[in-house]
């Protein structure tokens, strides 16, 4: 890091390593991280479909045992194509809101608590943590939906209850802080930025298809698959350069090094220089809240726009319930669908974005955070089109195009997050301030996109909800409202002052 030695190792093209491990090059730094977030991402989002068809199906089962018995066929069951009703579609909504919201909640809450774990036992504790509250969710899928005779539907609700043990916002704020510190250069970090957007995106949406394909084999194999995948994560996380065999022995420079969760100024391990874990976070959040007045309004604005496109975006969980209420499609369909957008979203983060980020017209703009301001502004007027093309589409013909455009808007990220370390945003001081700085600047950034989430998540299930019960072009009432987000997004973002 910065001013941490004279010695600063360099990568194959002479550029400065910033990784943790002083003998590790930053393309197998990011290789290491790419891989993570592959296996736990797919993990999740081969359980998001079928999790769908697993409450759906129980549901349904209950609906008709009590309504009409005539449907029920020999084993129990009752065919796909009758659940699509709003009485059950209704219960499915309620059901994943409260599910969403409840992960969200004890992930938020204890981001900071298990910033001291980060802190006194280390970066792989705390995400060796966040794989076992994964694996028990899709665990308790398997149980609850196995067992129906045991546990009523609504018992499903318990499944992310362990998100105590970190979330998302834990899970994202460890990788991208790691994934920053492997270079200083502001194209560079750019392009490992688009990585690992491209990983994130392109996972989520091709995970439906293969949920499709598996669950059409066996119900419970693509739950399965996932646990085996969070189980094939352990190595992986292992073998991370700030495992205890690379940490270093000068608690200062570990401090720096593990602070992105953790204050700089309040030490885990010294239990003299704190009365309770209370007191902690509450001086930990003064520390973060401190950072951020300290910052021009240009750091405001930035965050705003975070939290604006994380309420916005929290519909995408919601497309596969969307488009399978909607159109009367079965969610294997939707699964196969939702495929098309993620060839859109990889070949924009993964060929498109990383070649515009090297071209000699990106670099030479003037100024690259103009540069980055124009292109964030350009992925908000797409999503906002996408987002109302989607909330209008009253036939499938009108829903696959607006898809696609909407997923155009899935670059934003790669720009936003760009911003964060220059000059205009965070204006440079001393290295060791900067040190203490900078590894609190994405625990802010997921915070607040957590904070986003966290409201987006009852919303939009209760916007779909309703529209379920209205019917008609309500039923694209959550889109509207992620459209008119975006909008308010291209605002905040057009009133950043660039250097």
């Amino acid at each position: 890091m910065p001013g941490s030695g004279a010695n600063v190792p360099t990568d194959d093209d002479g550029e400065p390593s910033f990784s943790h491990s002083p003998g590790q090059p930053p393309a197998r730094g990011i290789r290491s991280v790419l891989l993570l977030l592959l296996l736990v991402n797919l993990a999740m989002s081969l359980y998001q479909l079928p999790l769908n068809r697993v409450v759906e199906r129980r549901l349904c089962r209950d609906y008709y045992s009590s309504t009409d018995p005539t449907k029920l066929q020999p084993d129990g069951s009752v065919d796909e194509s009758l659940c699509k009703i709003p009485e059950v579609q209704q219960s499915l909504g309620s059901i994943q809101g409260v599910m969403e919201t409840t992960w969200i909640v004890g992930d938020f809450i204890m981001t900071i608590p298990l910033g001291f774990v980060a802190q006194s036992r280390g970066r792989h504790i705390v995400l060796l943590l966040n794989l076992i509250s994964r694996a028990f969710m899709i665990s308790w899928a398997v149980i609850v939906g196995y067992f129906d005779q045991i546990f009523p539907p609504n018992s499903i609700i318990a499944g992310p209850i362990l998100s105590f043990l970190g979330g998302d916002c834990v899970f994202n704020s460890i990788t991208y802080a790691l994934v920053s510190e492997l270079t200083d250069d502001p194209v560079r970090r750019a392009t490992y930025f688009g990585y690992m957007s491209s990983i994130s995106y392109v996972v989520a949406l091709l995970g439906p298809a293969l949920g499709s394909a598996t669950m059409s084999i066996i119900l419970w194999l693509p739950f399965l698959l996932g646990v085996g995948l969070l189980l094939v994560a352990v190595p992986v996380i292992l073998g991370l350069s700030f495992s205890p065999g690379h940490a270093p022995s000068d608690p200062d420079t570990e401090e720096q090094r593990q602070g992105l969760l953790s204050s700089p100024v309040l030490k885990a391990q010294d239990s003299q220089k704190r009365d309770s874990v209370f007191h902690s976070v509450v001086a930990h959040l003064r520390v973060l809240l401190d950072i951020i007045t300290g910052h021009p309004r240009n750091f405001s604005l930035l965050l705003f726009s975070f939290f604006l496109t994380s309420l916005a975006s929290s519909d995408t969980k919601l497309l596969v319930q969307y488009i399978s209420g909607r159109y009367h499609w079965t969610f294997a369909s939707a699964g196969y669908l939702l495929s098309g957008k993620a060839v859109v979203n990889f070949l924009l983060l993964s060929v498109i974005v990383p070649r515009v980020l090297r071209s000699p017209r990106f670099a030479g703009s003037g100024s690259i955070d103009r540069a980055n301001i124009k292109f964030a502004n350009l992925c908000l007027v797409v999503s906002v089109m996408g987002a109302m093309g989607i909330a209008v589409a009253a036939e499938i013909w009108i829903l696959v195009p607006s898809l696609f455009v909407y997923a155009v808007g899935s670059a934003l990220p790669i720009f936003t997050l760009s911003l964060l370390k220059s000059p205009s945003i965070s204006p440079r001081k001393s290295d060791d301030e900067n040190s203490n700085v900078d590894s609190h600047i994405f625990s802010i950034v997921m915070l607040v996109k957590t904070v986003g989430s966290l409201l987006g998540a009852p919303l939009m299930a209760a916007l779909w909800v309703h529209g379920i019960t209205t019917g008609g072009l309500a039923l694209g009432t959550p889109y509207f409202v992620s459209g008119t987000c975006y909008l308010i997004a291209i605002g905040t973002i057009s009133s950043i002052k660039a250097l």
